[in-house]
C-alpha cells in the first residue's frame, strides 16, 4: 500500500530531471518498475511541482512536460476495461511501457555515471608509463644454446591448437546457451496452458509439455501456472511433496 498522505519536503534542484523524480518516487514507494501504481505516482509527482514556488522556468518545463505524459498515461489507464485486459494477458499495449523503458535507460545511465565517478575518484593519481625495454632494465638475452628443431616447433604448434580448440568449444556451447531465445514467453504459455485446461476437468502438469521437453519450458509453463493462479482462473493441488501437480479450471 503506497503512503500517499506522506509528502516529504524536498526541492526540484535536487533533482537533475524529471526521471529522475519520477524514479525517486517509485524507489520511496518500493514499487515495482515494471507495474507502476500510475495514479497514486502522478499524484505525488504533481504535488512535489505544486509545492514549488519559485524555481528556473526552463528546468520546470521539462518537469512538467513529464507531468503532462503522467496525466495522459493516468487517462488512458482508467478507459473501461483497461485494468481487467492488462490482468487477462491479452496482448494490449501497456500505456506505461514508453515510460518503464525510459525510466530503465535513465536508471542504466545513472549506474554507469556512478561507476565512471568512482573510477575517476580512484585512478584521478594515476599516470600512464610504458613499459620498459630488456635493454633499459639492462638485461641481455643469451643466444639459446640447443638448435631450432622443426619437428619439435610443430609438435608444440600441435599441442597449443588442441587445447584451445578444446577451450574454444567450451565458451562456444555456453554463449549459444546464454543467447538462446525462449521457444515461448510466459504470456504465450498462459494462453496455451488455460487452452488445454478449458473445460477439460483436472489436469496434470506434467501433460502441460512433452517428455523431452527443456528446463527452461518447464520453468517457462511453471511461471505460467503461478500467474494463472494469482489471477484466480485455476484450482492448483498436490497431495505430497514433489509429487505430481494437478491443475483444474476455477468454476464461478
Amino acid at each position: 500500500m503506497l503512503e500517499q498522505a506522506v509528502k516529504p519536503e524536498i526541492r526540484l534542484r535536487q533533482f537533475e530531471g524529471p526521471l529522475d523524480l519520477l524514479l525517486h518516487l517509485i524507489e520511496k514507494n518500493d514499487v515495482d518498475i515494471y507495474d507502476i501504481p500510475i495514479s497514486t505516482i502522478t499524484s505525488q509527482y504533481m504535488d512535489y511541482i505544486e509545492s514549488m514556488k519559485k524555481f528556473d522556468m526552463e528546468l520546470a518545463s521539462d518537469f512538467l512536460v513529464m507531468g503532462a505524459t503522467l496525466v495522459s498515461i493516468k487517462s488512458r489507464m482508467m478507459l473501461p476495461g483497461m485494468q481487467a485486459a492488462l490482468g487477462s494477458g491479452e496482448d494490449v499495449v501497456d500505456p506505461r511501457e514508453e515510460l518503464v523503458i525510459s525510466l530503465m535507460r535513465y536508471k542504466r545511465c545513472r549506474v554507469f555515471a556512478s561507476d565512471l565517478k568512482e573510477r575517476r575518484d580512484k585512478f584521478d593519481g594515476a599516470r600512464f608509463r610504458y613499459a620498459s625495454t630488456a635493454k633499459s632494465l639492462g638485461i641481455t638475452i643469451a643466444p639459446a644454446e640447443q638448435a631450432f628443431s622443426i619437428e619439435e616447433f610443430n609438435e608444440a604448434v600441435a599441442i597449443i591448437n588442441e587445447r584451445n580448440d578444446s577451450r574454444f568449444t567450451d565458451i562456444t556451447a555456453k554463449i549459444k546457451h546464454i543467447l538462446r531465445k525462449d521457444k515461448m514467453s510466459v504470456k504465450e504459455r498462459i494462453k496455451t496452458i488455460w487452452r488445454n485446461i478449458t473445460g477439460k476437468g483436472k489436469v496434470l502438469f506434467s501433460s502441460l509439455f512433452g517428455k523431452k521437453a527443456e528446463k527452461m519450458d518447464k520453468v517457462v509453463s511453471f511461471l505460467a501456472v503461478l500467474e494463472l493462479v494469482r489471477d484466480n482462473k485455476i484450482n492448483v493441488e498436490q497431495d505430497r511433496n514433489f509429487g505430481e501437480i494437478s491443475i483444474e479450471e476455477k468454476k464461478v
